[in-house]
């Protein structure tokens, strides 16, 4: 059973490109990985709205909590032994500035993701879980 399932945008391509790197690193299954876009996410998450995770990342503890944001990114990079990177990002004051900053990057994500990854958005995410 996996700690945290994370919500993710499948037609952002660098949110998709994280979430492949993020798998690549979880060995020991910690994750699982859900496209808010998959064609059986509501049937499978109902209690789960698609416009407010496609707002902000949204991801869901093993004990039914839900967290967001970067909450979610620091959770995922720890469970995968890479916390050390993102720790600072919840550290006072830098938190403050780090969750402006991510709700700028959240709602501007598809023209962020065309400037850096030079591509058009992916239509569709084939990427899946084996969670």
């Amino acid at each position: 059973m996996s700690q945290l399932t994370i919500f993710f945008d499948g037609r952002c391509a660098l949110c998709a490109k994280e979430m492949e790197s993020l798998k690549e690193l979880d060995r020991h299954n910690r994750i699982t990985f859900e496209n808010i876009f998959a064609h059986d996410f509501a049937k499978n998450y109902a209690s789960v709205n698609v416009e407010d995770a496609n707002r902000v990342l949204q991801g869901m503890k093993d004990t039914g909590e839900l967290i967001y944001g970067l909450d979610v990114t620091v959770l995922a990079w720890t469970l995968v032994g890479k916390g050390k990177w993102v720790a600072p990002l919840r550290w006072p004051i830098i938190k403050q500035i780090a969750d402006v900053a991510y709700i700028f990057f959240a709602r501007n994500r598809e023209q962020i993701s065309r400037f850096i990854m030079r591509s058009r958005p992916v239509t569709r995410c084939d990427f899946k879980s084996d969670s």
